[in-house]
């Protein structure tokens, strides 16, 4: 049993949808208190973090859906205060490394190519962490380029996913949103309702296959806050 911690644009169709039914599994676990693997150190590490379970499941949808997967198990909304594991199984840049031992036999991968350097790692990250922390996001791209972090994946990996889970403000989606498509459409002004302006967002990046956008977490993660 396995929920990962890092975005799901990492995880290729096999882990992707392995998650996901694994995490209806423990959701039927904590929620129902059925047994199965009750004592795992998995479903352990989740007690008290339901809503944090459903928060993920949600990630996880807008993936599969940006991919073209059908979904058609919601879960119940989300009520309550989100609070999050306070420990993994393993570190997110271990669990960076356990994907590519995976994919090393029949070269899968997920959207999100596996990074091999800080610099690559933030370059995926960074619109997410603009709407998410956008003080932060100030900070990071000169620790990235030439401080703490250039040579610090293992800390730049677990800092990422922790602020990740942060909710997000409409100004400061608004905002990610604009850089987006800034960077696909320039001075074009942008449409101004969140939703149609992520839509248009991943209409361009797919049409003109946008690499740097296509690799970035942003394109199915901001799709929970518009």
């Amino acid at each position: 049993m396995r929920i990962w911690d890092i975005y799901p644009g990492y995880l290729a169709r096999q882990q992707l949808l392995g998650e996901h039914r694994e995490l209806h599994g423990m959701f039927n676990i904590l929620d129902q208190g059925k047994k199965g693997y009750a004592n795992h150190p998995e479903t352990l590490r989740w007690v008290g973090c339901i809503e944090a379970l459903k928060r993920r499941h949600e990630l996880l949808v807008s993936e599969m859906l940006l991919r073209g997967y059908n979904h058609h198990s919601p879960l119940a909304e989300q009520l309550g205060e989100v609070v999050w594991p306070d420990i993994y199984i393993d570190p997110p840049a271990q669990q960076l490394r356990l994907l590519a031992g995976k994919y090393a036999a029949d070269q899968r991968s997920g959207r999100i190519p596996l990074p091999v350097n800080s610099q690559q790692l933030w370059a995926q990250h960074k619109y997410s962490v603009m709407a998410h922390d956008p003080n932060l996001y100030k900070v990071i791209g000169p620790e990235v380029a030439h401080g703490r972090y250039r040579d610090d994946m293992e800390g730049l990996a677990s800092l990422l996913v922790e602020t990740l889970r942060a909710p997000v403000d409409a100004g400061r989606l608004y905002n990610a949103l604009q850089h987006m498509w800034g960077y696909v459409k320039g001075d074009t002004p942008p449409p101004q309702q969140p939703v149609v302006l992520l839509d248009a967002i991943r209409a361009a990046v797919v049409e003109r296959r946008v690499e740097y956008l296509l690799h970035s977490t942003a394109l199915s993660e901001l799709a929970l806050w518009v």
